[in-house]
């Protein structure tokens, strides 16, 4: 058990996965030692790739997620010992903070930077959705009294925050586009250029600006290489997939196609 911890813990060592990592193994371990289940906090897709591959490497444990909803991109890990045959109670809840939508817009940035500042940690919270009046945001159970007595404005914003139910969470309905284009190299500022409708030159401000992630991870070079199947996102302006990479043009470019969501 000893070895297959360091070994996971150096694999994932430099990265911004790093910290996450050394958490995850101790509630694997934890899981193994109690033969029962050991839950995470709230985890990006990455960090969920991460619970797997722990929980494969470690052997006798399996891993379960949940984000409250259907096609919640932050989740909860729950490590189970295979022994355990019992089912995993996710303790994730939902609150609702509404507000007078015809003074005020708020952004998904909005939110999370008032909650922030309330001192509560990301790992407790899950996805928040936004409307023109209200947002659900998806928590830690164990949080719930704490936002609706603490989260009372959002930047100079008030709002009126109570307790919702995961059951109004609609699965989310992402619109895709398909963009056929040619690129001279699968460099992640050319793609990112190619997909998000922008100059190269401005791509690898965004990147700098540290904008820009590569399958969850923020991209620090804008010369590293884009691989089929690779996520990028951008804030503010969505996700893309590389689709498919269809090789070399008469001109020497490269053809890919890239389904963009938003």
């Amino acid at each position: 058990m000893q070895d297959s911890r360091e070994k996971i813990i150096r694999y994932y060592k430099g990265t911004e996965g790093e910290q996450t990592a050394v958490k995850l193994v101790d509630f694997a371990a934890q899981a193994l030692k109690n033969q029962k289940y050991k839950l995470s906090g709230f985890l990006t897709p990455f960090e969920q790739n991460m619970a797997e591959t722990i929980a494969n490497s470690l052997g006798n444990l399996k891993v379960e997620f949940d984000g409250g909803f259907v096609g919640a991109e932050r989740q909860r890990a729950a490590f189970c010992h295979e022994d355990f045959e019992g089912t995993p109670v996710f303790e994730i809840s939902a609150i609702k903070a509404e507000w007078n939508g015809e003074f005020a817009r708020l952004s998904h940035g909005d939110i999370l930077g008032s909650i922030m500042s309330l001192g509560v940690d990301r790992e407790f919270i899950g996805d928040i959705i936004a409307t023109k009046n209200f947002a659900r945001i998806v928590v830690d159970k164990k949080i719930d009294d704490y936002f609706i007595a603490n989260l009372t404005k959002i930047g100079n914003t008030a709002v009126k925050t109570s307790a919702d139910e995961l059951e109004n969470i609609l699965p989310k309905e992402e619109r895709v586009k398909e963009i056929k284009a040619t690129v001279a190299s699968l460099r992640v500022d050319s793609i990112a250029a190619a997909g998000f409708g922008m100059s190269r030159s401005k791509a690898a401000t965004e990147i700098s600006a540290e904008k820009v992630k590569l399958n969850w991870q923020t991209v620090k070079n804008s010369s590293q290489s884009i691989k089929a199947g690779d996520i990028l996102s951008m804030r503010g302006r969505g996700r893309l997939e590389v689709a498919e990479i269809r090789g070399q043009t008469k001109k020497g470019r490269i053809g890919v196609l890239l389904k963009r969501f938003f």
